[in-house]
């Protein structure tokens, strides 16, 4: 399978060729999970996947709880739904408190500690009670837990996320809150854990694949060990094969119709880039144009054309309008460029706000 496949297939893999969903959060719960620390861009890395979801349709499941953002997997914000958080913390969850550990050793944080800070935010937040970080941690102060630094606070928050006790509320204004899990998320479902690893390897294979096991143990915080049982254990629903001297897997190979050019402008922290550690077959046009260089410089957010990366983009708010500037990296066609006019007006009916390209 050339490099071009490869990405062709990542593309259709990850609904980004070929939208065939309507509900934010079914895109969420095929993905497994979606990295979402930039929550602004996070909501249009999910739009991106379905038909013609809006930001306010992604706010809305968002603030019902159908949808829900907190730490799991390596210890940074993932969107997941609601119905899967559980296995999932139940899986990668210890393994993330053991990176955590030395840290928290300097901060002062152990297990009195933290059994105290959770009683106290079970109490603050039950009978569905939505607080912020900052009422959170005006209660931890009031019952002797030190919230001082950024540092700390933070801490304690995601050891509660990693423990099921606690998660995302609906937004108040700007503001973000968090509840009680068990009250967000009453139906959530518990696997075994080898159910859980054959469930996220099906997951993840199924929309980020052709992918190795290594590509698989980064995204998820597993050990390679776990990473290449889980990829074993889904080996009835996904095909596997050779490629450049690695070993690919992935879903059975999608036929669709290929509309080329396809431009995405992909947010930072996407998963068709985030969720590879191994993402050479992305740059290969950049490479057969003569660019050696990295492509962090960026800023995170890549313009992809056919999946290739061409370049970059940011968007600054001027009025009632979004100003996208292009950063490119090697010259692209008309064709391309109006490939890249049309993804600039499926982000426009996102953000339900006029974009003007600068």
């Amino acid at each position: 399978m050339p490099r071009p496949d490869i990405c062709s297939q990542r593309l259709a893999n990850q609904h980004l060729s070929r939208q065939t969903v309507d509900k934010p959060s079914e895109i969420v719960r095929l993905l497994g999970a979606v990295q979402a620390q930039d929550y602004s861009t996070a909501k249009w890395a999910v739009a991106q996947r379905t038909r013609s979801a809006t930001e306010a349709a992604v706010e809305k499941e968002l603030d019902e709880g159908t949808i829900l953002r907190t730490h799991v997997l390596r210890p940074t914000w993932h969107f997941v739904v609601a119905a899967d958080i559980r296995w999932m913390l139940a899986l990668t969850g210890p393994r993330v408190e053991a990176v955590l550990a030395s840290y928290d050793r300097k901060l002062g944080i152990d297990e009195a500690v933290l059994r105290k800070s959770n009683a106290i935010l079970t109490k603050a937040l039950q009978g569905g009670n939505h607080l912020t970080r900052a009422e959170l941690s005006l209660a931890m102060q009031s019952a002797g837990i030190r919230t001082d630094g950024t540092q700390r606070l933070a801490r304690l928050v995601m050891h509660a996320e990693l423990n099921g006790l606690i998660c995302s509320g609906p937004r108040r204004g700007k503001q973000f809150t968090y509840g009680l899990l068990e009250e967000r998320a009453p139906r959530a479902i518990a696997l075994s854990r080898d159910e859980a690893l054959f469930e996220l390897a099906k997951r993840y294979f199924s929309t980020r694949g052709p992918a190795t096991v290594n590509d698989f143990a980064w995204w998820s915080g597993l050990t390679k060990t776990d990473a290449k049982r889980g990829a074993q254990a889904a080996e009835s629903e996904l095909e596997h094969e050779i490629i450049g001297g690695r070993e690919y897997w992935f879903p059975t190979p999608a036929e669709f119709r290929k509309k080329s050019p396809l431009a995405h402008l992909l947010p930072n922290y996407d998963e068709y880039f985030i969720g590879l550690k191994d993402r050479t077959a992305m740059q290969s046009v950049l490479k057969a144009s003569g660019w050696d260089g990295s492509v962090s410089f960026l800023g995170g957010h890549i313009l992809t054309i056919d999946g290739q990366i061409v370049g970059g983009w940011g968007r600054t708010m001027k009025g009632e309008a979004t100003i996208v500037e292009l950063k490119l990296l090697t010259k692209i066609s008309k064709e391309k460029h109006r490939a890249i006019a049309r993804e600039l007006k499926r982000f426009e009916s996102f953000l339900a706000q006029p974009v003007v390209l600068a």
